[in-house]
């Protein structure tokens, strides 16, 4: 079912009930600035349940913002209207009855009464439910925050990888789309997935590994496996298209000017960038690029039972949809994985010679899992491309781990 956003004299009032409250929200993309709110439409989901949409202007930011509100004085309450108190409504079981009655897919039996919001999640709101009469597994639903028109990755993609047989991604189970003023296709406003039970979110598993010495060889190899065969499974689903290297060189000739405009300290890294172009552009050829997770990391995929399951292929939120959905090379995606091992080494609290064993271990683990060397030119090409980003984005917002990227740097520049 194809919901559609209209416009109701209520909704202006209604989002004054709220507009106090948005600025709180860890997934309210505009804050600290001021900006402009307005309301594009509200959906009637169920009794007493009204989606607001709310269209955010601050700067670069222009956004719709999906926000679920429940006239009841159960859950969050946010404030009032004509004495009605109005609650939060992305875990309130009105709001979920109201969603799972009219989303389409498989769907399933869910307990909506002991639903339990995820705390910590930023750019997204994820609901866990527990299973019904039927006693099947839980569900997590995804509200997401920022909604726009077209395919989402975290729908899609799972879907297609799903359809190809490959069985490390929690298996979609319901998804609602709707169409809003402005809109000129439908978009989703969330997706249901199979809940994975006893997981352990993989950044944090790597910290605690690191934590106690212990080695994430293991883990790492299964990790660069799994990797490899969700690369092959989204070439089946979509199809790769032709790359060369020197848009490779070119790419991270770009991303070392945009940082050393950030953070001119990076000067010194200039001769080893350029040492690394050039061997990029020596290869003969690139491999063909394909549909990528985009945004993997280890705090992207979780280990339950011994296996290993990515999420997440939603990519940056606030991103244009075509550059989410755009080919890649695939080891851009082993890149992040890569960079995400010094991270938690990092956190970990590893330093000195035993940080260098232990993340040269799991790096190489890594790559042996999924098939790579660890010298391999574009390998070291994409790594530099992210660790680059990372010093810009740790200048910016954590100085103190600013560290973690300068390191990355300093090994991967070096002769």
């Amino acid at each position: 079912m194809t919901l559609v956003a209209r416009s109701d004299p209520d909704d202006a009032r209604l989002l004054e009930v709220v507009r106090g409250w948005l600025p709180g929200r860890r997934w309210y993309p505009a804050k600290g600035v001021a900006a402009d709110l307005t309301v594009v439409g509200g959906i009637d989901l169920g009794d007493d349940v009204r989606i607001l949409l709310v269209r955010v202007l601050a700067g670069s930011i222009d956004v719709v913002l999906q926000v679920p509100l429940v006239f009841s004085s159960t859950g969050d309450v946010v404030g009032s209207l004509d004495g009605r108190p109005v609650s939060d409504g992305a875990a309130h079981p009105a709001f979920l009855r109201a969603w799972l009655a009219a989303a389409d897919g498989p769907g399933g039996a869910f307990d909506v009464s002991t639903a339990r919001m995820i705390s910590g999640e930023q750019s997204n709101t994820s609901v866990i439910l527990g299973p019904g009469a039927d006693e099947r597994s839980s569900g997590i639903l995804k509200v997401l925050r920022a909604v726009a028109p077209g395919e989402n990755p975290d729908v899609d993609v799972p879907r297609h990888l799903v359809a190809t047989g490959w069985k490390n991604v929690p298996a979609p189970l319901a998804w609602l789309q709707a169409t809003w003023p402005g809109a000129d296709e439908p978009g989703y406003l969330g997706v249901l997935a199979a809940f994975v039970d006893d997981a352990e979110d993989g950044f944090e598993l790597a910290c605690s590994v690191a934590r106690r010495g212990d080695s994430f060889v293991g883990p790492a190899t299964d990790l660069g496996a799994v990797t490899h065969g969700m690369h092959g499974s989204l070439v089946e689903a979509y199809g790769v298209a032709p790359s060369t290297t020197e848009e490779v060189a070119r790419a991270v000739e770009s991303r070392f000017s945009w940082s050393l405009s950030a953070v001119p300290a990076l000067a010194r890294f200039a001769d080893g960038v350029a040492g690394v172009v050039a061997e990029v552009r020596s290869l003969p050829s690139a491999p063909p690029r394909q549909r990528v997770h985009g945004d993997l990391h280890l705090g992207q995929v979780l280990r339950s039972h011994g296996t290993w399951f990515i999420t997440d292929f939603e990519g940056e939120p606030l991103a244009p949809l075509s550059e989410r959905t755009r080919p890649d090379l695939a080891v851009r995606d082993v890149a992040g994985l890569l960079r995400s091992i010094d991270y938690a080494a990092a956190v970990g609290g590893l330093t000195g010679p035993a940080a260098q064993t232990w993340t040269a271990q799991a790096r190489d683990a890594l790559l042996a899992g999924y098939g790579l060397d660890e010298d391999a030119t574009l390998v070291r090409a994409l790594e530099l491309d992210k660790t680059l980003y990372e010093a810009v984005y740790e200048s910016r917002n954590r100085p103190d781990w600013l560290p973690i990227p300068i390191a990355g740097l300093e090994r991967l520049t070096a002769e």
